[in-house]
């Protein structure tokens, strides 16, 4: 069986699901074979497996530090949420249900043999584990029956690691706080104390780190610094969400909806330089950008209808006509067609118009599409023509189908001998996440964008996400390195609890 460490966290967005990577990525470039784990993971940002499962993409980020294929052993438990008291339930990657979060708390302890059999097979085919918590294990009125903090690191018979955000303040506060909130065999898993997102002079810290020894009986292993590394991030707290300047020659909008999704699809195009990208959630932050991309998002009907009462699919529209480029992925794209239809009450909303910006008709099915794919952009006329003939891949994760209505409707892509998405005059969407990945479709999206505004966007940045994204966990690796006790952390991976 593989020895086991956790990351638990103070707070939600402490920095684990980084710390994790960081492990991750050194435990590989010390020769060991090695695996994240989570076991329940509340996301919108989600992946399919070379199985066709689903799983959330913190999990698929860690387990690309750790060079190996994403699984949904990785994570057995997924909540999307779809409204404010419920999520739809994903185990082992197949779609159980919606439930209201009381519902769901009332039979979390159903899932433990689920999350027992996941952690059971990973541990039987690697060296290490590391395992990520979820929120702050001091979460008192949720302790009962806990499945993904304390809990787990009982049922792996785990040391913890327990991180703490002085970005945010009060870091002494913090972690005080949370280990004695906990009960005594609880803080006895807790091993070591981890300071996240430091900014400044670490001296400075020395007194507070000695008294913080001394009151929680544990060692600090070190403080790391706010980390200038370009990893993905996985829900609506992410920084890169916060993006509203225009830094570059090309002004590229993204809606901020509010039920946002796989919102990293649009993280490769910061690699070119010619590009800004930048969230926009209200009216008066849109302006008049190059093109304005309508992202994937887990209730498209409703979001459809903040969109419309926001008064921005206004103003989108009366961008799309001045000739604008407007391009949606999954949810976005249902947006930009003529109907959603909902029969069936899939998203408990029933039917709603749609933009108009594209000759498509949506109906909401109950089971999920879930599958990676490839092809090609079809031949295209007009401002998409370059993008004609380019390598596209990627994976689709969306309730119903769309289809093209009348005979001059196009579509944008030919994947695996089927057709996907629609093209009419500058508007276009598909249902592909990770479309952007791909470095041609890349350059000659910024290429038209470029063109279309009459600058020379310049050379394009060639590199594929993949190998940046590599870069990206080497950087990471080599800050916990200089920042953490490696020699403490590996002899509390020893260690028995």
């Amino acid at each position: 069986m593989a020895k086991s460490i956790m990351i638990q966290g103070t707070m939600s967005n402490a920095g684990k699901s980084l710390i994790t990577a960081g492990l991750c990525r050194i435990f590989r470039q010390d020769g060991y074979s090695v695996a994240p784990f989570k076991s329940q993971n509340m996301a919108l940002n989600s992946f399919i497996t070379r199985e066709n499962l689903e799983m959330g993409r913190a999990q698929v980020v860690q387990a690309q530090a750790c060079k190996i294929e994403p699984s949904v052993l990785m994570n057995p438990i997924l909540l999307k949420p779809t409204t404010d008291m419920g999520s739809q339930v994903i185990v082992n990657g197949e779609v159980v249900g919606n439930m209201r979060a009381m519902d769901y708390f009332k039979r979390k302890k159903d899932y433990i043999p689920v999350i027992r059999e996941a952690y059971r097979k990973l541990a039987m085919s690697h060296d290490i584990v590391v395992i990520e918590g979820a929120g702050s294990p001091a979460e008192i009125n949720l302790k009962q029956d806990d499945i993904v903090n304390m809990g787990m690191a009982k049922i792996a018979d785990a040391p913890v690691l327990l991180v703490g955000d002085i970005d945010r303040g009060g870091v002494f506060a913090q972690l005080y706080g949370t280990v004695q909130l906990l009960e005594q065999e609880e803080q006895n898993r807790i091993k070591g104390l981890i300071i996240n997102k430091f900014r400044g002079d670490k001296k400075i810290l020395e007194p507070g780190l000695e008294m913080l020894k001394k009151l929680c009986s544990k060692d600090v292993l070190g403080v790391v610094p706010y980390a200038d590394v370009d990893i993905e991030e996985e829900d609506s707290l992410a920084a890169g969400l916060e993006q509203k300047a225009v830094r570059a020659a090309v002004d590229i909008a993204v809606i901020r909806l509010p039920r946002i999704s796989n919102f990293t699809d649009f993280q490769a195009l910061n690699l070119e330089s010619a590009v800004s990208v930048r969230y926009v959630e209200k009216l008066s932050e849109l302006g008049k950008p190059d093109a304005v991309i309508l992202p994937g998002t887990k209730n498209t009907i409703r979001d459809m209808k903040w969109l419309r009462q926001s008064g921005l699919e206004a103003a989108i529209v009366r961008l799309k006509e001045q000739g604008t480029i407007v391009f949606g992925i999954c949810g976005g794209y249902q947006m930009m067609g003529e109907q959603i239809v909902d029969e069936d009450k899939v998203e408990g909303e029933g039917s709603v118009r749609g933009m108009g910006l594209l000759p498509v008709r949506t109906c909401f099915e109950s089971e999920k599409t879930r599958t990676q794919i490839s092809g090609r952009v079809a031949k295209q006329q007009g401002k998409f023509a370059c993008l004609s003939g380019i390598p596209v891949s990627g994976y689709e994760i969306h309730m119903g189908k769309s289809v093209l209505q009348g005979d001059g409707a196009r579509c944008l892509n030919l994947l695996c001998q089927k057709e996907d998405g629609c093209v009419q005059d500058n508007a276009a969407g598909t249902y592909l996440h990770g479309i952007f990945d791909e470095p041609a479709f890349r350059a000659a999206f910024v290429k038209m964008l470029c063109e279309q505004k009459g600058i020379d966007g310049g050379k394009p940045s060639g590199i594929s996400f993949e190998d940046y994204r590599e870069q990206q966990f080497d950087k990471l690796a080599d800050v916990l390195r200089e920042s953490l006790d490696m020699e403490a952390v590996y002899r509390i991976l020893e260690s028995r609890v």
